[in-house]
């Protein structure tokens, strides 16, 4: 028996199982079956037993010892190198800058505490790739006191590369809850966590225009936002150098306290807003008037108040609606609340309340929903009456949709429309603090009991941002992220909604993008580069310990992914 092709001219050829003999000098020949539809590798596997060879079961010949996931590590490494991080935590190769680029990747690719570190990095080729799989704990928190060290180095460094003379600076203030009292830095204050009886740990992130993280500054708990910009200010001109400087921070922050300070250094500049008490003073002094947004939805103005500076008023009308729905919604559910108190002080006759008991009672409902100033309420022993305060619900309707920038730079270097687009920019820096705060890097729950680790910890989860940032721009034909976004912010109407490309709305509808490969959000998309493993292989005919690595074949994304992490342009700014 044999296996013979048959050619066919207007079909694929014929596979066909025949056996053949010989009657006298005639040689004939049989068809058994028709093989057209195996596999070839099947039919070559039955030509070869047909000529006598001997097959193998790989399995018989192979055996697979070992299978780590490696796609992931692959390419936060690789962006690693890209970058020069490696160079800016340490000119030289050593011991702690290998554990310190560990931590970092481990922080992006499952973010631990670091005694789990050293186990979960074993679950990966994570220690096999930087040589750091006999590190224990002890041995990583030590590296974190490297880091530290070399933190204001690695700052100067990030500086000078995405920061220049005349550029624009991104400041905010987040906090994170502690778990524990044991650290100096932990106190009670303003937790942004909403979470209720824990102490905080408060740390100021400056970011270059486009949201790279460039230094970060912890500090207790109980520290205010507008506090903390002296140090930023001083940090800017001594230790990065920088003469001229646009701070850019939200009305928060730049207080006008803080921005009298400001004034009395030579070449800095800002970009903050006005709160809404200072926007009604300016609508009652007639400084700014409604009928300026007839026709236009942004307006520039000035006032003796703000000398030297320049106020440009904006109207939204969408967050116009939003804000007064809001109000309605409140004021609707605390009405309810109020009128359940009047009912209980009047169903008690035989011992009435006191006029104290009720106005704690009134307390906790106002509080709950802030709505306070919008109710007349009169409380006496035994007695409860409310009312809506319709001038004060007015006079707040009148400023909804209303916010107003105000910057000290000329009009020659930043026109209205830009000054209200870079202050809005600072919700690129918001974007880090949820990556920081959410799934992706996670810096709570915050594990350490030192003041110099809780420092360390939250610089390397910086960093771990700084090569996510990176990582994102690569990969965004891959993700849900508006990959026009940057372009988009240059030119379209600084006060309407922001919208997202058609490109991202079809992203968003379809959830596959042309070419067949499905979007990822970046979670999805390392864990989907993660099934690209590493094998480590043994031949069973081959002496003891002889072994083979082996990689899986990528699939169609993963080589996109790859393609897209190596063209990636990796500037200086």
């Amino acid at each position: 028996m044999y296996v013979e092709t048959v050619p066919n001219r207007s079909s694929p050829p014929a596979i066909l199982l025949r056996e053949g003999w010989r009657e006298g000098k005639r040689t004939c020949k049989r068809t058994l079956a028709n093989l057209s539809h195996w596999p070839p590798e099947q039919i070559e596997s039955l030509r070869r037993l047909l000529r006598g060879e001997r097959l193998v079961s790989i399995k018989d010949v192979f055996a697979i010892e070992e299978s780590l996931p490696h796609g992931h590590v692959e390419a936060v490494l690789g962006m690693v190198g890209r970058l020069g991080l490696e160079r800016l935590l340490s000119s030289r190769r050593c011991r702690e800058r290998d554990l310190v680029v560990g931590m970092l990747v481990e922080q992006l690719i499952h973010p631990c505490s670091k005694l789990a570190t050293t186990r979960m990095w074993h679950t990966t080729t994570l220690a096999q790739e930087l040589s750091i799989g006999d590190a224990d704990e002890d041995a990583l928190y030590d590296a974190l006191d490297w880091l530290l060290e070399r933190q204001r180095r690695i700052e100067s460094k990030l500086a000078r590369r995405h920061l220049s003379d005349g550029c624009l600076v991104l400041y905010d203030v987040p906090s994170s809850y502690y778990e524990g009292h044991t650290c100096p830095l932990v106190c009670y204050g303003h937790n942004r966590d909403k979470k209720k009886g824990k102490p905080i740990i408060v740390y100021g992130v400056m970011t270059d225009a486009v949201g790279r993280p460039v230094a970060v500054e912890v500090y207790p708990g109980n520290t205010g936002d507008p506090s903390t910009v002296p140090d930023q200010v001083e940090k800017l001109r001594k230790r990065f150098g920088l003469r001229r400087v646009v701070l850019v921070g939200d009305r928060g922050m730049l207080t006008q306290t803080q921005i009298k300070h400001l004034k009395t250094y030579p070449g800095v500049g800002w970009i903050s807003a006005l709160r809404s008490p200072a926007i009604r003073k300016l609508v009652e002094s007639g400084v700014l008037q409604m009928s300026l947004f007839d026709r236009q939805n942004l307006a520039e103005t000035f006032s003796p108040e703000y000398p030297g500076e320049r106020l440009v008023a904006c109207m939204n009308p969408l967050l116009k609606e939003q804000r007064r729905r809001k109000r309605r919604e409140l004021l609707g559910m605390t009405e309810p609340l109020l009128e359940k108190i009047v009912r209980q002080v009047a169903r008690r006759t035989k011992k009435p309340l006191g006029k104290d008991e009720i106005g704690l009672k009134v307390g906790k409902v106002i509080n709950a929903f802030k709505v306070g100033k919008h109710f007349k309420l009169r409380i006496e022993d035994g007695q409860f009456t409310w009312e809506r305060n319709e001038a004060s619900i007015q006079r707040e309707e009148a400023l909804d949709g209303i916010y107003v920038i105000r910057t000290s730079e000329p009009r020659e270097g930043l026109s209205a429309e830009d000054a209200v687009r870079q202050y809005k920019s600072l919700s690129q820096v918001e974007r880090l603090f949820r990556t920081l705060k959410g799934i992706d890097i996670r810096v709570r729950p915050i594990r350490h009991r030192t003041a110099a680790h809780v420092r360390a910890h939250i610089f390397l989860c910086v960093l771990a941002y700084y090569v996510e940032w990176h990582m994102r721009q690569a990969l965004a034909p891959l993700l849900f992220d508006d990959e026009e976004l940057g372009a988009d912010r240059k030119v379209r109407d600084p006060v309407a909604p922001a919208r997202p490309s058609a490109s991202a709305r079809r992203k968003k509808a379809k959830r596959v993008r042309e070419d067949g490969l499905p979007v990822h959000s970046f979670e999805t998309l390392l864990r989907a580069l993660a099934t690209r493993c590493r094998n480590m292989c043994r031949m069973k005919s081959a002496p003891a310990g002889v072994t083979i690595r082996q990689l899986t074949e990528p699939t169609s994304l993963q080589a996109r992914a790859a393609e897209l992490l190596a063209v990636y342009p990796v500037g200086e700014h």
